[in-house]
């Protein structure tokens, strides 16, 4: 039985939800989002409440009770709140500055890393080792920060490289004499 699926998702005043052709849509201050709501589950809207539950008791409707519930409440959170990941980079020349609707990184390779901002996320840079990922969909601002994040991992020596700002690195011990 699902421990996630069981508890209806509030919904904050300013959010407008609705249920229409088989989309969830989330209506916000900070945007819009739609979701398609699979038929293996029911969503009910209630007052201020959405609560999921399970057309039957098979494993398949089950794991999609929780899943939905899940999805719900992160859209919900995304378009009244948003989404926010930082990153850190560390070593000797490693910048990074937003210059149009490109981030361009300098990672120690011969050239600039030149990275496009998808539409929907905002990347600022308070400082030149600081990037700030924001966003009204979870998934994609969590993907963003990945990939930035994956043009330079953090390695365990020294620790440099792009790595989240919550992040702690496993640090190895070097060569001995």
């Amino acid at each position: 039985m699902s421990r996630v699926g069981k508890y209806p998702v509030t919904v904050p005043a300013g959010v407008q939800v609705a249920i229409a052709g088989g989309m969830f849509t989330a209506k916000g201050k900070l945007g819009e989002l739609q979701m398609p709501v699979t038929d293996r589950v029911e969503t009910k809207i209630e007052g201020n409440l959405v609560s999921v539950s399970p057309r039957t008791k098979e494993t398949q409707d089950r794991m999609m009770w929780g899943t939905t519930r899940a999805l719900i409440a992160n859209m919900v959170k995304g378009v009244s709140d948003g989404f926010t990941k930082s990153l850190e980079i560390t070593g000797t020349g490693y910048r990074a500055a937003v210059q149009g609707s490109n981030l361009e990184i300098n990672l120690g390779f011969s050239h600039p890393v030149i990275y496009p901002v998808p539409a929907g996320i905002k990347i600022t840079c308070e400082r030149p080792t600081s990037i700030k990922v924001e966003g009204v969909d979870k998934r994609l601002v969590g993907q963003v920060a990945s990939e930035i994040r994956g043009f330079r991992p953090p390695e365990p020596y020294k620790g440099k490289g792009a790595r989240y700002t919550d992040e702690t690195i496993r640090r190895k011990e070097g060569k001995k004499k």
